[in-house]
Parts: C-alpha cells; structure tokens; sequence
C-alpha cells in the first residue's frame, strides 16, 4: 500500500506480516547473525542462475555484462557492505513485490512455523524465502539498487530501515543485477573485516556455482612508499561439489554445501553421492533432512534441482522426483539432455524417465542403509516423513516390495514402532495373515472389539492410523508372502478346529430366530446379520464388506469433500452368541417376539456398534433417551432385588442363632 508519493520518490508500507516478521528479526536474540551472509549470496547465486537459463536462448541480455559473478565490498569509512550480482536484476514493480508484500516472501508461513514451535530464535529464516531480510540482523539500513536486463530498462533503489515503510526511486546502474548495501550498526562492523568475511564465504558459500569476489586491500612497500591498493580477489571454489570425487570430500563438506543449497541450519540425517556411467550419463547427490519444510506437503513441492552440464535447468523438477519422494533435497547433473529442453520435452524424454528410475532407488537404498544402521536416526525420520512415503505404496506398486521394508506402525505387542520384517518373524505358529487394523488414533483402535479374536488368539496386530495408511495396506498386499487382513473387513477368516466350526453352526442355528428379527429391524442400516467367530466380550460389532470403506476414511473423505453424495455402503452386523446380553435378547424375543422392548434393544446395539466403529449416529437424542430408559429399568430392578449387603447380613444373623438340632458327629 502506497503512503506517500512524490514525482523523485515512491513511500510504500510494508505488509503487516512483514513487519512483524522484521520486528522479530531486528529483536531476536539470534546467535548467528553472519547467516546474513549466507542468505545474501544465496539469494545473488539464483539471480545469476536465473539470467544464464534464460540467456540460453536470450543471449542478448549478456550484452552490457558478460561476467556471471558477485562482488562483495566492505567500506571501513562508511560502514556499509555491499553484496552485488550481475544476475537477472529487478523492475520497480518486482523490488515493491518481492521485498515489501507476503506474495513472495513466505513471511506468513514462517511466523506460523514460528509461533507453532515456540521459538524466538531466527535459524530457520532462510527455509521460507525470506532470507532477504537477514540483513536487518545487522544492518539497521538497507539500499538495495537494481536493473533488469535489456539496452533501455531503467535502475531502481528500494531503501528502507525496517520501521515499517520502504522508498522506491530512480537510480544509476550501468548494467543489469543487484547491489545490496547494508548500513552495519554499531556492534557489527566485525563483518567490514577481510578475514571474517573471507571465512564465513569458504564455510557457507564456498560451492557457489559463480565466482563470489572481495575487495581487499594490499599494501606494498614500507614507509613513506607504502601503498594501499583494492582488488577484488575470488575467494570461493566455484566449483560443482557434485561433480568431485567423494574421496576428495569430508562429510563437513557435504553438510556446508547441503546447507547452502536448501537454506537448513541443521545437517542432513543422510545423503548419497553417484554417478550413472552407462547409456545415460549423469551425477547425483541427494539428501535426507531431519525435519520436513513448512511447504512439504504442497502438491508441486520437489526438493532436487536439475542442471545439464552444470548449467541451471530447473528447480523443484517435477518430472525427476516423485510426489512421495518429495522430501529428498539435491542435485540432478545430466550430460545427455540438451540445454534448450522445454518442460513439455522433459516429460516424454526417455533420459529423464531413466534418471527418475535412478533417482527413487537411490533414495530407496539411502533409507534402508539408515535403517539398518542407524536404526535411532531412520525413527526420526520416520516421524518426519513416513506419511510421505507411506503414499508411494499408494501410487506406485512396481516400489511396493522396497518400500514394505521400510514401513514402521505401532501394534498391540508394545509402544513404539515396529517393521513388517520384525512382524512377520514374531509371527504366532499357525497366523497366516499380517494382521492390522485402520482408525484416528491409537487410543482408538487399541480396544476395538474386532481385535477380541486376534488377540485370544495371541495375534499382534499393526495399528495404522495416517490418513494415507489404509491405501498404502491395499497397495502393498502382502510382505515376505503374507497378506495383509484388516481386522475390520467381513472376510477376516480364523483358524478353527472341525469342533470349534460346528459349535460355530450350532450357534448360527440357535440365533437364527433372532438373526432374522435383528435384519429385519435394522433392514435400512445393514446388509446382514450374522453369527461373528472374532467377539468374545463385546455383544455386537459392525464389519466392512468387500467394496466398502473404514468408518474413519469415510469421515476423512467426507471432510475433504470427497465423499459427498457418495452412499455410505451397508455394514455387516456380527452378533456374539456367548455374551449375556445376546442370550437375554434372544430369550426376550422368542417369549414376545413383537415387545417394543426387543426393537428398542437391538437398535441401542447397533448404535453401541456405529460408536465403537467411528462412525456417527443419525440421532444421539434417542441413543441417550434409550440409554437412559434402560439404567432406569436396570437400577428399578436392583432395588427390588435383596442387594449384597442384605445377603450377607441375613447370613450373618442366621449364623449367630442357636442350632435347633445338634451338630453332625464328627
């Protein structure tokens, strides 16, 4: 929103999430400040990265200035350090929306994370795109002079010292790119210093794919023919990490150059370095966070950039990483495809298609080398991103029988998390399936009356509770030749013994009567009514058909709107002929098969069944009128009856009495 304007100067205010996010930066008592540093040349490196992709076909924007390079300038007498790029440069309208509004930034869902976490501490800045505003930590003025490319595009200067307005207005620049000048405060001139910041560039920006030069000065001769002289010296590398042998490299490296290419504080759980020789030529090193970015879960996020022979392609490439592989961070350098591919060509290319392949089983391979390993480490990236993965088996079988092993659920055995493979060797003697069953929580399914059986049985059962988990169990089947039955569906078949089976039709028999009446009172609710092998202390329980969906994916469905207008397949309804409750109910209905009674009843067990499923009931206010009318009827009753106490006092006083006859000879 525009302040104030005049016909030299433009004042604007800063979005509101920005100025809070400055007031936190400029307040914080971050223990880092040199990550301004870090930022900054980041942020100049992509703006060259920017220019020479699109000079590959618009070689005429290297006209004014062939040179792709930064140039940092520390000014002693001034106060000021200027981190400048001859990259792509910026319009007047790109400098007011990249660095004064929320589009660009990311500001919101950093102070969202922020505030999320309870931290105060800045370390996470560069992780959401506002890097830019690093520099405040310290610097407490900021110009930032800029020029697109092109022989008649004018220079702009955006200015500002963080108290909640900036100033946009025509400046001088001789060529396209950007200079950043920070005014340091006080306390910070250390960063003025040749040697500090000849440090910090080799410890965070030393792999910069252009050459990052400093100015610094050299004195020559002594006396009165001393001579101060400035040069610019290049003090990174400048070369692709990536492309050097691993022998060459320490894992210290690796971290530094993981750092600057994601922008994380924290190093990597993980990280492979490879090279493809065979008919595609191609390097790769790929990288396991410990934490997910605050955008992994948006549907176009990818972590690795693409470059052909080190040129900069693309980044986030789609078409090299797929949907459930998207926390992996990295770089793709290819030899084989050309440099004007368009991203239409990527999608069809063969070469991409067999760099893709390379890409997943690398990451399949990096994650089962952590595992076995570094069993503490795979578990907190497990928590991290084990929904992430867990979509693979959802979308992409031909991976199902890597990414099995790599699964990881709680169970009934004990807390924490357990492998498939762990499972399947604590397997009872004679358990053919790998049993789990699906629901909100833990808590939730953990007392389910359809694990009853199971676990009479001493069968352990996984507990799955993501979103994602019930379509990851379809996609995966089965593990090491065992499938995997949900304990929820109709078909959950025991092993029972020929004696076992015929007490099981002798009880369908014996039920038949009150089977049919139950189907015929609940003939709108549910499909059928039958005799359940998998109850032993609850009196009814509701199970899936084949075709339908759990009680908690239906909800999930229904709340992304993905269900609606969808009809919500019929349950079949098991009834447990051991339990009290049924046998009263079937004594009821064969004495008074039309008593209102044996209707209300077996709709109050159905209702009972829809709760401990998930699910809802269509109308709790006669639930709990019925609820009520039967503690009623239940607490009339015990007071008629001679409670406990009363028992025991009769026995009493009858013991202390005199025996009418004497007592039976010993």
């Amino acid at each position: 929103m525009t302040v104030e304007n005049s016909p030299q100067r433009e004042t604007h205010a800063f979005q509101a999430e920005i100025n809070q996010l400055l007031s936190l930066v400029i307040n914080s008592l971050y223990s880092h400040k040199e990550i301004f540093l870090r930022e900054l040349v980041s942020n100049a490196s992509d703006a060259l990265d920017k220019l020479r992709f699109r000079s590959i076909t618009e070689p005429e924007l290297l006209a004014d200035e062939p040179a792709l390079e930064l140039r940092i300038t520390p000014d002693a007498e001034k106060g000021t350090l200027t981190i400048e790029d001859t990259g792509i440069g910026m319009t007047h309208d790109e400098l007011v929306k990249n660095l004064g509004t929320i589009a660009h930034s990311g500001s919101r869902e950093f102070l969202e994370a922020l505030s999320q976490r309870g931290q105060k501490d800045m370390q996470l800045i560069g992780q959401f795109g506002v890097g830019f505003y690093s520099a405040y930590l310290v610097a407490d003025h900021v110009d930032v002079v800029s020029r697109a490319p092109g022989k008649d595009m004018p220079a702009w200067k955006w200015a500002s010292d963080a108290k909640g307005s900036f100033t946009v207005e025509k400046a001088e620049r001789a060529t396209r790119g950007t200079a950043i000048t920070l005014h340091l405060k006080a306390d910070q001139k250390e960063f003025l210093e040749e040697y500090r910041l000849r440090t910090l560039i080799t410890q965070y920006s030393d792999y910069v794919g252009h050459p990052i030069k400093l100015q610094v000065k050299k004195t020559t001769g002594t006396g009165d023919d001393a001579k101060t002289e400035t040069s610019l010296e290049v003090v990174n590398k400048a070369s692709a990490l990536w492309q050097r042998s691993k022998s060459e490299i320490t894992d210290e490296q690796y971290q530094e150059f993981y750092k600057h290419l994601t922008h994380d504080w924290e190093a990597p759980l993980a990280w492979t370095h490879f090279r493809a020789d065979g008919n595609q030529q191609f390097t790769g090193l790929l990288f396991v966070p410990k934490h997910p970015p605050f955008d992994l879960n948006a549907q176009q996020q990818r972590g690795v950039r693409l470059f052909v022979k080190r040129v900069f392609i693309m980044d986030r490439c789609e078409e090299l990483v797929p949907q459930w592989l998207r926390f992996v961070r990295g770089v793709i350098d290819s030899d084989d495809l050309p440099l004007n591919v368009s991203r239409e060509l990527l999608q069809d290319s063969q070469v991409v298609r067999a760099i893709r392949k390379h890409v997943v089983k690398k990451s399949v391979d990096l994650l089962e080398k952590l595992a076995k390993d570094k069993p503490d480490d795979y578990r907190e990236f497990w928590k991290a991103f084990g929904t992430v993965v867990k979509e693979g088996l959802a979308t992409e079988a031909e991976h199902k029988d890597k990414l099995g092993g790599l699964l990881r659920y709680e169970s009934s055995r004990e807390e924490g998390l357990t492998s498939l493979a762990d499972y399947v060797s604590r397997m009872k003697e004679g358990q053919e399936a790998i049993y789990y069953i699906y629901g909100e929580s833990r808590q939730a399914v953990a007392d389910s009356p359809h694990l009853e059986a199971l676990k009479q049985r001493g069968f352990e059962v996984l507990y799955m509770t993501d979103p994602v988990d019930e379509w990851a169990a379809q996609g995966l089947r089965e593990f090491q030749g065992k499938p995997l039955v949900s304990a929820l569906t109709s078909d959950l078949k025991l092993q029972a013994t020929d004696e076992q089976k015929k007490e099981q039709e002798q009880h369908a028999e014996g039920l038949k009567t009150l089977t049919s009446k139950m189907k015929d009172v609940l003939k709108d609710s549910v499909r059928e009514v039958r005799v359940s092998d998998r109850l032993t202390d609850s009196p009814v329980c509701l199970v899936v058909p084949e075709g339908g969906s759990p009680a908690y994916l239906e909800r999930l469905l229904q709340q992304r709107g993905k269900g609606m207008g969808m009809p919500r397949v019929k349950r079949i309804m098991e009834v447990n002929p051991n339990h009290p409750v049924i046998a009263h109910l079937k004594a009821v209905n064969e004495r008074q098969p039309d008593a209102a009674q044996v209707t209300e009843w077996i709709e109050l067990l159905h209702d009972q069944a829809l709760l401990t499923e998930g699910s809802t009931i269509s109308d709790p206010n006669r639930f709990a009128r019925r609820m009520t009318g039967l503690l009623t009827q239940v607490a009339a009753q015990a007071a008629q009856a001679p409670t406990h106490a009363a028992v025991a006092q009769a026995a009493v006083q009858e013991s202390s009495q005199p025996a009418t006859t004497p007592p039976a000879a010993s």
